[in-house]
């Protein structure tokens, strides 16, 4: 579940959209083998979707919005 989480912090910060591609699936990935080792099925649900919603999220990567910083 750590790792998953982590490879969700690494697509949010990546830098372009091919990074945060492959970071959102392997965030599925880690999130669909957590749900395989889970024995409670709630928790097996929650990892279940949340290993959809980042395929999803892979599927249409979205890199933040740069923050407006005044240029010289």
């Amino acid at each position: 579940m750590a790792k998953a989480e982590a490879a969700e912090q690494k697509a949010l910060s990546a830098k372009d959209m091919t990074a945060a591609e492959h970071a959102w699936r392997e965030a599925g990935r880690l999130w669909e083998r957590a749900a395989d080792r889970e024995a409670d099925s709630k928790r097996r649900l929650t990892y279940t979707a949340n290993a959809e919603r980042a395929r999803a999220s892979a599927d249409q990567p979205q890199l933040p919005e740069p923050t407006d910083v005044p240029t010289n």
